[in-house]
């Protein structure tokens, strides 16, 4: 038995029943569909609750009450984007976006929103062909280095866009690289799941100097 399991999430993250509800059904949908299609690696999933869900749902501590919308970049299996659009279910009218550009992952994607009976959009497209489109929060989590995710969340991005990115243990280094591209206002935040992970806080992103790795097509 993991040492982390739902009920510990739920006290961490201090989720309704409702909720809680919902991710074990998303949780249990993933287990399903990972025997087949291999959608995180088998020694994570054995930890779901901790490195994923709860990993995912750290967000929330930095998500403003004056957030209607978000977009999700590179979705993947759905972290964080499918655990934020289950904690934010309530908010009226809330909105989710899901980008993922392989196509059994946004039918994963669909399913499991279907299981957790909650709205998403997912969309089947490469993060280079998104069209501009301004939401209040842009997510992603192990998506791309950061110069290149830079690039991702531009054409998502308003006044007031706050951007919510989980980065590993090279979080230092990767800020330096994309400063040489980008002018950002970037605060970093200890991860509470991983000791050398981090959460970077971005807004203000300009593009500054243009690189080979980052033009757009």
């Amino acid at each position: 038995m993991p040492e982390f399991g739902p009920d510990d999430f739920a006290k961490a993250a201090d989720v309704s029943r409702e909720t809680l509800a919902r991710l074990k059904a998303y949780v249990g949908l993933l287990t399903e569909w990972n025997a087949r299609h291999n959608l995180v690696s088998k020694n994570s999933l054995e930890d779901v609750w901790q490195r994923h869900v709860w990993d995912s749902a750290q967000l929330m501590r930095f998500v403003s009450k004056s957030t209607n919308n978000l977009v999700d970049l590179g979705s993947g299996a759905g972290f964080p984007g499918l655990v934020l659009a289950a904690m934010l279910r309530e908010r009226p009218g809330f909105r989710t976006v899901l980008y993922e550009s392989i196509a059994k992952k946004c039918r994963f994607l669909e399913a499991a929103a279907d299981r957790m009976q909650i709205a998403v959009e997912v969309r089947n497209a490469r993060m280079e062909e998104a069209r501009p489109e301004v939401f209040d929060l842009v997510t992603a989590r192990a998506c791309a280095p950061l110069t290149k995710l830079l690039g991702y969340a531009r054409p998502f991005q308003g006044p007031h866009t706050t951007n919510l990115l989980l980065k590993g243990q090279n979080v230092e280094a990767e800020l330096t690289e994309a400063r040489t591209s980008w002018k950002l206002n970037a605060v970093r935040h200890e991860s509470l799941t991983d000791p050398s992970g981090a959460i970077l806080e971005i807004r203000d992103i300009a593009y500054v100097a243009a690189r080979p790795e980052t033009r757009r097509r």
